[in-house]
């Protein structure tokens, strides 16, 4: 009973520590979400490899812009006109929940046209990835939104390079607790 115990805490730490993984990416990098810096926004995604539990970041003035989560067609043609959700906080935090394409753009008129759109890719799950040391957050976390990915084919992403997981602090906590159980059953 206590070997069964034993396995079941360390599958969990073993789940908890894929989870802490996670990376939050902000969008832009440091110019953010904006028309004024020029920012390939294509290129930008291109150079990140998102998966499932992930956050994207977009960071903006409210006075000028927002960001709106559309459909593959409503990408292409920048149609603004029925999107699936609008932020309009200016620091707007998405948790990447599904894999598959996700489709975004500013839908200030002319601002999609001018190339303020997003298409990021979330990888399939994998089934054996190596561990990490997941990173240490700077700043507190905006408030989250889940949303799913849109069905679409795309290019290949490639190596990741993020900014800090909020998920380092729920890591922690699980760790410890579950370090707790061991050593309960360890001495009963």
């Amino acid at each position: 009973m206590m070997a069964a115990r034993t396995v079941a805490a360390l599958s969990c730490l073993v789940m908890m520590l894929r989870l802490s993984e996670a990376a939050v990416y902000k969008v832009g990098d440091s110019a953010g979400w904006t028309t004024i810096a020029n920012v390939d926004y294509k290129q930008w995604a291109s150079t990140k490899t998102f998966h499932i539990g992930d956050t994207i970041l977009f960071e903006y003035n409210p006075q000028f812009h927002n960001v709106m989560r559309v459909t593959h067609p409503m990408y292409r043609s920048c149609n603004n006109s029925n999107p699936i959700s609008t932020f309009t906080t200016g620091n707007d935090s998405i948790t990447l929940t599904n894999h598959g394409h996700h489709f975004f753009f500013c839908g200030v008129p002319g601002h999609c046209l001018a190339g303020q759109k997003l298409d990021l890719n979330v990888l399939r799950p994998a089934s054996t990835t190596p561990l990490s040391d997941p990173p240490t957050s700077s700043s507190p976390p905006p408030l989250t939104t889940n949303i799913p990915a849109a069905e679409v084919p795309g290019p290949s992403p490639s190596l990741a390079a993020s900014l800090p997981s909020p998920a380092m602090a729920r890591f922690t906590a699980v760790v410890a607790l579950l370090v707790s159980l061991v050593f309960a059953n360890f001495a009963s």
